[in-house]
């Protein structure tokens, strides 16, 4: 495909950063987004190539610049023939709302190269159509009075979700923005401002469905019982095996056929004579590599939808490529699906069907599917481009599979020859380009051992291994539509049984990379500390980091199954990973940053043992209990909760102030000790009151001797924060550059309690006031470490703060 900046254009070569900020900065972008553009050249050589396009470069209003960044962004890339077209009804205002960008970008994705039929684009981009807010109101009373009993019993507990749906259908063209407000309006008209009942949160309702005992087995097979499920269904949208092949897809031919892949009723009753109705999914992670947070979504999906329907789900090894696969990340994968509490109906690889494969192959050339080609990648790169033929596309049958049984006897040196598929190279998809379904390696396989020396590719496996599998469902993430159609093709070229592919929103996540090539280099050239370096999001990572199971599958539950592609922030996967710790996590206290503080009226010698309660949290008892803590005349608080100047917000110690010691006594600062610079805090010298006749509004933590002389227990505590300083560091060219080198934060000489001294690596606790955290595996008799698995949330008292 050609690039999208036209020759002569101005460009990032050709003008300095200052200069691109400051057009992007006239066209109305802010200048956050405008700095973070110009570190994507490909984001910014599109941006570029649009507002020369629109003929904007003096300038717009910030609506119309969105949706140029929009289109240098989003504009569909089989339609950039008509780009400068839609450009012009843009910049002339004759589409100007969000409605009508997406309604155009998705009407020219399916008209691609074809010529532009300019009366139907303006008709389904709404080109012309006004919705005036008296169109909205009618709209919005017209949906109220129909759904008027149900809004009056449920209130403002109702989903107006699908109100605004409902209204966006009737008006497609209408502001998003002005229905809300429209449709909030109205509501308060017909049902009065909220009431307390109104505002109370409904509790979650929590079940376990009742199963006869040979479902609760089949169940148990399948999926995780660690925890109940919620009643909410996020695998509603799956067909059930018996419905679901009627029209998969749709699939354009450049000679203008279209053909819609459906199962003969033949060949879906035979799939469903061999599985009996069951629904199959299967989980297919390539070995070259540690599962991350994005498996873990789709582990969620896969053996979810099986779980739920009382299916099986096999664990797949797509084991094609065996250059980059280990025995290491088979092992690794298997161990991380059963910790998130899956159980496979079936562990099976890839490569457990290399001899299929292989027949299949040879019956495809016998169907005049395929051919042997002899051209370099470069070569087969550069005549993709130019949607050319190979010279060897049309050599005869005979001689293809003559050539093909010598790849597989060795005959062949590697690059020299390849097996592709027959598709349609003129095709708007490029994924119909006649793919590659055999190249030669002469490598041994980690599961096949060194039998072959022909490997068959992805593409030409994963659709097969489905079909012999009777794979219900194929489910995959979005950047895998564009496959669906050689999927399909190949499938029904060989007369096989067609699974129903659906694909759903990837997990991308803030501050962070998931491309497997990224984290292998970062593990590889040791900008971290391994795959399980707990800064990384590998499932391997948050599990040495603290995070449960069954935090991660209610993150995963959380997102939903959606089409919507978005970056999530990192909060929202804390929140689940505080929540779960927040429940399991027995309290204590450690000092991160030490200050010494001698209490004057405590005799020399004095220890005094007091008890801290593991949940202060639960007001009853219920088994929790508690734990010593020595208090003696030197005690250690930390450097934040002491200062040499008091103000109003501020509730640690200072000169002449009381505070109040979690667990045990109020002490009063009579005297701060400083070194040479008058500053720095060397320590503190107060006076504690043994009757608690005060009750002062700061509470701090701390930590004792617990004998005269004898240092508190030391830890080693290490802060780990955002691996990445911006939010999307894959949109960046050089962005190893984007690495937080506050990633990780060692505290070697952190101070705790003296029952810390027997945790155990994988233990958990909330360090009052300061966070949750998880015993490291680098632990040693003698030297316990923690990693802090996530902060306290924003609304409980920093340190300093108020208790």
């Amino acid at each position: 495909m050609a690039s999208p900046k036209e020759p002569g254009k101005t460009g990032p070569k050709d003008v300095d950063n200052e200069g691109i900020v400051a057009l992007f900065l006239r066209i109305g972008i802010e200048e956050k987004t405008a700095k973070t553009t110009v570190a994507n050249t490909k984001v910014t050589n599109n941006l570029i190539a649009v507002i020369d396009e629109a003929g904007l470069s003096a300038g717009c209003d910030r609506v119309t610049g969105n949706h140029l960044y929009t289109t240098a962004t989003k504009f569909p890339a089989n339609a950039l023939g008509h780009r400068k077209h839609f450009l012009e009804y843009i910049a002339d205002g004759r589409i100007k709302s969000i409605p009508q960008v997406e309604a155009a970008f998705e009407y020219l994705a399916t008209v691609g190269r074809d010529e532009l039929n300019v009366a139907e684009f303006e008709e389904k981009a709404g080109v012309g159509v006004e919705v005036t807010p008296e169109q909205i109101k009618a709209a919005v009373a017209e949906v109220l009075a129909a759904d008027k009993e149900r809004l009056l019993v449920e209130r403002y507990k109702a989903n107006t979700g699908k109100i605004q749906k409902t209204v966006r259908e009737k008006l497609p063209f209408a502001d998003g923005k002005l229905v809300k407000v429209e449709l909030d309006e109205q509501l308060l008209a017909l049902l009065g401002p909220k009431t307390a009942e109104d505002e109370k949160k409904p509790e979650k309702k929590k079940v376990k469905p009742a199963k006869a005992p040979k479902e609760e087995k089949a169940a148990e097979a399948n999926g995780p019982t660690t925890a109940p499920v919620e009643e909410s269904d996020p695998f509603a949208m799956f067909p059930k095996p018996a419905d679901n092949f009627q029209v998969h897809t749709e699939i354009r031919y450049s000679d203008g056929n279209i053909w819609r892949p459906a199962n003969s009723k033949e060949r879906l009753a035979r799939h469903l004579k061999e599985t009996g109705g069951k629904v199959l999914t299967r989980f297919p992670p390539e070995p070259n590599g540690y599962l991350h947070i994005g498996h873990a979504k789709a582990m969620f999906v896969d053996f979810g939808l099986a779980h739920d329907r009382d299916g099986g789900c096999y664990l797949r090894y797509d084991d094609t490529n065996p250059e980059a696969e280990k025995q290491e990340y088979i092992d690794h994968i298997q161990e991380i699906v059963g910790w998130l509490g899956w159980k496979p109906w079936k562990i099976t690889y890839s490569s457990d069907y290399f001899q299929e494969l292989y027949d299949l192959a040879v019956e495809l050339i016998k169907r005049g599917h395929a051919y042997v080609d002899h051209q370099t990648a470069d070569e087969i790169k550069d005549f993709r481009e130019r949607r050319a033929e190979s010279p060897w596309r049309n050599r005869p049958t005979e001689e293809s599979l003559r050539l093909f049984d010598e790849m597989r006897r060795g005959l062949w040196e590697e690059g020299t020859a390849t097996l592709r598929m027959k598709q349609d190279v003129k095709n708007d998809n490029f994924n119909m380009f006649d793919l590659i379904a055999y190249r030669i390696k002469y490598t041994p396989h980690p599961h096949a051992g060194d039998k072959w020396c022909i490997y068959p590719s992805y593409d030409y496996t994963h659709c097969i291994v489905d079909s012999l599998e009777n794979i219900t469902h194929s489910l995959c993430t979005l950047e895998f539509e564009t496959r669906r159609a050689s999927y399909y093709w190949l499938l029904e070229a060989l007369g096989l049984y067609l699974p129903h592919v659906w694909e759903y929103a990837r997990l991308s996540i803030a501050n962070t990379v998931l491309s497997k090539r990224k984290l292998n280099k970062l593990v590889t050239d040791h900008w971290v500390d391994g795959w399980d370096d707990p800064r990384l999001m590998t499932l391997a990572g948050l599990r040495r980091r603290g995070a449960s199971p069954e935090a991660i599958n209610s993150f995963c539950r959380a997102l939903g199954i959606t089409r919507s592609d978005n970056i999530i922030q990192m909060e929202l996967l804390e929140h689940h990973i505080r929540d779960d710790m927040n429940r399991r996590s027995a309290r204590t206290m450690v000092v991160l940053k030490p200050v010494r503080v001698v209490i004057t009226n405590l005799a020399e010698g004095h220890v005094e043992q007091l008890e801290a309660l593991v949940r202060p949290d639960i007001k009853e008892d219920q088994g929790h209990g508690t734990y010593k803590v020595p208090f003696s005349r030197v005690i250690y608080i930390e450097d934040t909760d002491v200062r040499l100047k008091d103000s109003k917000d501020y509730y640690g110690l200072a000169p002449g102030k009381t505070v109040m010691l979690r667990y045990a006594y109020p002490i009063t600062c009579t005297e701060i000790v400083t070194g040479p610079d008058n500053e720095t805090i060397v320590e503190v010298r107060a006076t504690y009151d043994p009757e608690k006749s005060t009750k002062p509004k700061g509470v701090i933590h701390w930590v004792s001797e617990p004998a005269p002389g004898v240092s508190p227990l030391k830890v080693e505590v290490r802060l780990i924060d955002r691996l990445f300083k911006s939010e999307n560091p894959n949109e960046l060219d050089d962005w190893l550059a984007d690495l937080n080198p506050n990633s990780k934060t060692v505290i070697s000489d952190a101070l705790a309690v003296p029952h810390l001294a027997d945790a155990r690596i994988g233990d958990k606790f909330q360090f009052e006031r300061l966070g949750y955290f998880c015993v490291d595996t680098d632990s040693k008799p003698g030297r316990t470490i923690f990693n802090r698995t996530v902060t306290l949330r924003d609304s409980y008292p920093k340190v300093g703060g108020k208790a």
